[in-house]
C-alpha cells in the first residue's frame, strides 16, 4: 500500500507540473512577443519556461534513476501544449502560427549530464540546471524566427478573446532589451539551479512524507 501511495505522490506532481507548463506556456505565450512588449515578455517567457521545465525534469529524473526521463517528461509537456494550443487552429490561427516552446533539447542537456557525471544529482543540478537555463531562449529564439511572417500573422489574427486595449500594436523592437536571448539565458542559468535543487528537495521530501 505504502509503495503504491507513494508513486502515486510522484505521478500525481509530475502531472500536476506538466499541466501548470502548458498553462504557463499559453499565459506567458508567444503571441505577446509580438506586441509593444517583445523582448520583455521573451525574457519572462524563457525565465518562466526553464525553471518550470527543470523543476519537474529533474524531479521525475531522479525518481526513476534513469538518464533519458528529463526528455520524456518535456516530450510530456510538449504534447500538452500542442493538444491546448490546437484551439488556436480552431479559431482560425495558420497552424504554423501555433509555436510549442522547445523543451526537449534543453532536457536532453540535463539527461547527457546526468549520464554523464555516473547519475551525481549534485552536478545534474549545478551543471544541468544551468545548462537547461542557458539553453531554453537560445533553441526557443531559434524556433520563433521559423515562424512565418510572426508580425504580419500578429495583425492578420488578432486573438478573438484579447480586451480591445491588448490589440497588436507596432513593436519598439529594442526599447526595452538590446539583447533578450542573453537576458534570458543569464537570468535563466542563476534562477534554474535553485529551482533545480528544489525539485531534488521535493522529491527527498516526498519519499519522507510518505515514509511517515
Amino acid at each position: 500500500l505504502m509503495v503504491w501511495l507513494r508513486r502515486t505522490t510522484h505521478y500525481l506532481f509530475i502531472v500536476v507540473v506538466a499541466v501548470n507548463s502548458t498553462l504557463l506556456t499559453i499565459n506567458a505565450g508567444d503571441y505577446i512577443f509580438y506586441t509593444d512588449w517583445a523582448w520583455t515578455s521573451f525574457v519572462v517567457f524563457s525565465i518562466s519556461q526553464s525553471t518550470m521545465l527543470v523543476v519537474g525534469a529533474i524531479y521525475y529524473m531522479l525518481f526513476t534513476g534513469v538518464p533519458g526521463t528529463a526528455t520524456y517528461y518535456a516530450t510530456i509537456m510538449t504534447i500538452y501544449t500542442w493538444v491546448a494550443k490546437g484551439a488556436w487552429f480552431a479559431l482560425g490561427y495558420p497552424y504554423d502560427f501555433i509555436v510549442t516552446p522547445v523543451w526537449i533539447p534543453s532536457a536532453m542537456l540535463l539527461d547527457l549530464t546526468y549520464w554523464a557525471t555516473r547519475r551525481s544529482r549534485h552536478a545534474a543540478i549545478i551543471i544541468g540546471g544551468t545548462l537547461v537555463g542557458l539553453s531554453l531562449p537560445t533553441f526557443n529564439m531559434i524556433n520563433l524566427l521559423l515562424v512565418r511572417d510572426p508580425l504580419e500573422m500578429a495583425f492578420k489574427y488578432p486573438r478573438p478573446t484579447l480586451p480591445p486595449y491588448m490589440t497588436p500594436i507596432e513593436p519598439q523592437v529594442g526599447k526595452f532589451y538590446n539583447s533578450p536571448v542573453a537576458l534570458g539565458s543569464g537570468a535563466g542559468a542563476v534562477l534554474s539551479v535553485p529551482i533545480a535543487a528544489l525539485g531534488a528537495k521535493l522529491n527527498t521530501w516526498t519519499y519522507r512524507w510518505m515514509a511517515a
